[in-house]
């Protein structure tokens, strides 16, 4: 174990954490500077979120110390580390739907007079904040009517209002779009140049690469790499995080497309997805790929026809729509895709229960060997089958819900955001796994925030631009230019 940096603003030395069956924190060492934006990266399940739990005093260490500006700290919670100032902006916001962007903001640390909330005052503090740190937002603003990249400026605005001068941020980009993680950066950019300590935790090598000024690599919750951002190549962080080279520029063989299985003809939208085919769907957030999937699935009305090999699914409900054949990878896993606080082998059963059953009675063998299946296939990091959902990692729990729907075996599977908050590692491994799909005869139709992705599975893409398809193109002829024009609206 080295000694403690006497400059650090935080100094980690030998940290371990367990949970039962996991060893999460191995004996972790981390020192980060004043001013400096410094990356930690890793798989899911690699350690790093529990590291950061421990720092901001979620959770207890099993061993090792904690520094800040060189004095031995000791958190029995998050109030104690807000007091001694340091801010955590974690994947699940803690945010009062119903309360103002002010309100949030100040909720336990309000500007008074006279003993009742001075709301003048409590407003100009939180529009000096947001225009001095460039996060736009307006005070007066329902939290719930805001998009998810303005809530996460409320939650720094509520980092900043208590004076905290660490922070941390954990996979802060996975619900961003590109254009809002562009001014997240700047905003961090910012923060450090003002002598503000930044904890950047992803698993997104071109993001680190941009962003830090150093990086920290977790692989089974040991420190498998660290030093100055400047000196890694992106191939050296792959294999730092996952133990292996991995292909970050893999482009799949095209499928061959065969007969149509899904046909939809809505009023701004028209399109047919083949079996053998992935259908790629690129657009910026909100323009309408949200509205289309619910109208499919039916989680929303609309008018017009969709047809599923043939069958028109108007009049059926979600229910009777993946009983004739539709399988789908929702956008939000905590919201739709699984219970978080249900065990991971019930979620993993989900669609299953008349398979694994016998005479009306699930067995319990047959449901317990359905979940592992799925666990190792999907390298799904999970203690045992029997945990909630809620206390595996993010990544993880995608992976999972990925697993559970590719094992039904659908004719349609639709994939929105399938590797949204997964390692590289596993995104490698999901494309694969999406493509063995295509060619075993089944339709995707694919929603992605991530332009690369689109690129390197899609046989055709479709690009949206406010609520209609703007532009089509085929394999050969979609790439990062014209795509991208469309989306912008520019095709």
């Amino acid at each position: 174990m080295t000694p403690p940096s006497p400059d650090a603003a935080v100094s980690l030395r030998g940290i371990v954490k367990r949970f039962p069956g996991v060893l999460a924190d191995d004996r972790v060492d981390l020192d980060v500077a004043p001013g400096e934006i410094h990356a930690l990266m890793g798989e899911n399940g690699a350690g790093k979120s529990t590291l950061m739990s421990v720092l901001y005093g979620l959770h207890r260490p099993d061993a090792g110390t904690i520094r800040l500006h060189g004095r031995e700290v000791s958190f029995r919670s998050p109030a104690q580390a807000i007091d001694a100032g340091i801010g955590m902006v974690q994947q699940g916001f803690a945010l009062f739907g119903e309360l103002t962007v002010t309100e949030n903001v100040v909720y336990g640390s309000e500007p008074t007079r006279r003993g009742l909330l001075d709301r003048r005052a409590a407003t100009a503090r939180v529009a000096e904040l947001a225009e001095r740190h460039r996060l736009d937002v307006r005070p007066g603003a329902r939290v719930r009517d805001l998009p998810v990249g303005v809530r996460q400026r409320v939650e720094l605005l509520k980092l900043l209002h208590r004076g905290a001068d660490v922070l941390i941020l954990d996979e802060p980009t996975a619900v961003l779009t590109p254009a809002e993680t562009e001014r997240l950066f700047a905003t961090l950019r910012d923060l450090a140049a003002d002598g503000r300590t930044v904890l950047f935790v992803s698993h997104k090598i071109q993001e680190v690469l941009s962003v830090s000024d150093n990086v920290t690599v977790l692989r089974d919750g040991r420190v498998s790499a660290r030093g100055r951002t400047a000196e890694f190549a992106a191939a050296g962080l792959a294999a730092a995080m996952t133990g292996r080279d991995v292909d970050l520029d893999r482009v799949h063989a095209p499928g061959r497309p065969g007969e149509p299985v899904l046909d939809v003809a809505l009023d701004d939208v028209a399109c047919t997805v083949r079996a053998g085919e992935i259908v790629g769907i690129a657009g910026v957030a909100g323009n309408g790929q949200t509205e289309l999937v619910e109208a499919i699935t039916g989680a929303r009305t609309a008018q017009g026809a969709i047809r599923l090999r043939g069958r028109d699914l108007r009049g059926l409900n979600v229910g009777e729509r993946r009983r004739a054949g539709l399988a789908h990878v929702p956008e939000d896993r905590a919201e739709t895709g699984s219970a978080p606080t249900a065990p991971v082998r019930d979620n993993l059963l989900t669609g299953f229960q008349r398979r694994l059953s016998h005479r009306g009675f699930l067995r319990p063998r047959a449901v317990a060997g359905h979940a592992r299946e799925i666990l190792e296939r999907f390298d799904v990091r999970a203690a045992h089958p029997g945990v909630p959902m809620g206390t595996l990692s993010g990544g993880n729990q995608q992976k999972a819900i990925v697993g559970r729907e590719l094992t039904h075996d659908a004719p349609l599977l639709i994939a929105e955001q399938p590797t949204r908050g997964v390692d590289v590692g596993a995104i490698e491994n999901i494309h694969t796994r999406l493509v063995e799909y295509r060619d075993a005869g089944h339709a995707i139709l694919l929603i992605s925030a991530e332009l690369s992705e689109i690129l390197a599975l899609s046989d055709r893409v479709l690009v949206f631009y406010e609520g209609r398809i703007a532009a089509e193109f085929a394999r050969g002829e979609a790439n990062q230019d014209n795509v991208g024009l469309a989306m912008a609206g520019g095709a």
